[in-house]
């Protein structure tokens, strides 16, 4: 199984597209091998996990954007973005620590299943197997210790498109209660064109189920600007996936049409909020799988949602291969503490 994402970090004013430049030369002259991309990667120790080290990389492009991530978990720790007068803010937390120490998931790869599996209990080929009930009565992103709360390995390089850091996780037979040897593996590249590439992938040796999601938070106003409710959204779907009292998938698919769901033109969060009041086991808010229209189609992915903040300029695009997308506005998040004194 293979999974790929591609999120697309637009400056403003810029294009939201790979480009590809071509320079003139005389016809005489000799052919020469492209010069490679600009850019850089720098790594330092960050702690230790488990009796583990952790490290952070930190990938520069010829633009500015800067990404840093770290092994544990496969976190994007910051991401540096210009606003519309080039004025860089992250859109993380200062130590491996603070991440142990925290559940809520901040800019890490989920699995081996993201969400939720109901009553912690699946079935293949007639076999029956019990995983952890992290989440109520519910399985979540692949129980106690995830793949959010492990030390991957990590290799970073310049490639063709930009600095790239690959990190790789061996998941043992019955880790977490699964079944099969998972050899997961995410690379993040930050390319020229201010692209955030996310590609996902997973091989296993037994039928398991392999769910592998990227779980940042976004907040295009910069991480210590306030609520995101005024910032804007747009999700090409005609329809999503209703859940259950405990956020679990029905099996049916239903239209947004008049509901508070339509995001089919960009709109502030906040205009349909309200309408999704909170319940026993859900405190309200946006926490739903929107199934994708898949156009239009750039390179083997499609849109697939679109935020934007008027005040910075800044807008994110996310272009992906994959059937849905969750869109989930923190609404279990509860005073959380941030960097430099944010509050989430």
């Amino acid at each position: 199984m293979t999974l790929s994402h591609s999120l697309v970090l637009v400056a403003p004013l810029a294009f939201a597209a790979c480009a590809i430049a071509f320079a003139s030369q005389a016809e005489t002259a000799p052919p020469t091998t492209p010069p490679a991309p600009a850019g850089s990667i720098n790594v330092k120790d960050w702690g230790e996990v488990d009796g583990k080290p952790v490290h952070l990389w930190t990938l520069t492009n010829a633009n500015g954007l800067e990404a840093t991530i770290t092994d544990y978990g496969t976190i994007i720790v910051s991401l540096k973005v210009p606003d519309s007068n080039g004025v860089f803010a992250d859109i993380g937390r200062s130590s491996a620590a603070d991440y142990v120490a925290r559940t809520q998931y901040f800019g890490c790869t989920a699995g081996r299943c993201a969400n939720r599996i109901a009553g912690g209990k699946f079935s293949i080929d007639g076999v029956n197997f019990t995983l952890a009930t992290n989440n109520g009565v519910n399985h979540l992103h692949g129980g106690v210790k995830g793949f959010d709360k492990v030390v991957w390995s990590g290799v970073a390089a310049m490639t063709a498109d930009g600095p790239s850091i690959t990190l790789t996780y061996h998941s043992p037979d019955g880790e977490e209660g699964y079944p099969g040897n998972v050899d997961a593996k995410v690379v993040y590249t930050l390319t020229t064109a201010n692209e955030l590439k996310v590609d996902m992938s997973a091989t296993t040796d037994k039928a398991t189920p392999v769910n592998l999601a990227h779980h940042t938070y976004w907040n295009l106003g910069g991480h210590n600007s306030g609520s995101v409710l005024g910032q804007l959204v747009m999700i090409p779907a005609k329809n999503y996936t209703p859940v259950d009292a405990t956020l679990i998938t029905t099996g049916a698919i239903a239209t947004v049409e008049g509901t508070p769901l339509d995001f089919r033109r960009l709109k502030a969060i906040s205009k349909d909020f309200g309408s999704l009041p909170a319940t026993s086991d859900d405190p309200g808010g946006y926490d739903h799988n929107f199934v994708l229209d898949r156009a239009p189609v750039s390179n083997g992915l499609w849109l697939s949602a679109m935020a934007m903040d008027v005040a910075s300029g800044r807008t994110m695009e996310v272009w992906s291969n994959q059937p849905g997308i969750q869109f989930y506005t923190g609404n279990f998040l509860d005073g959380v503490p941030g960097k430099d004194g944010a509050v989430h």
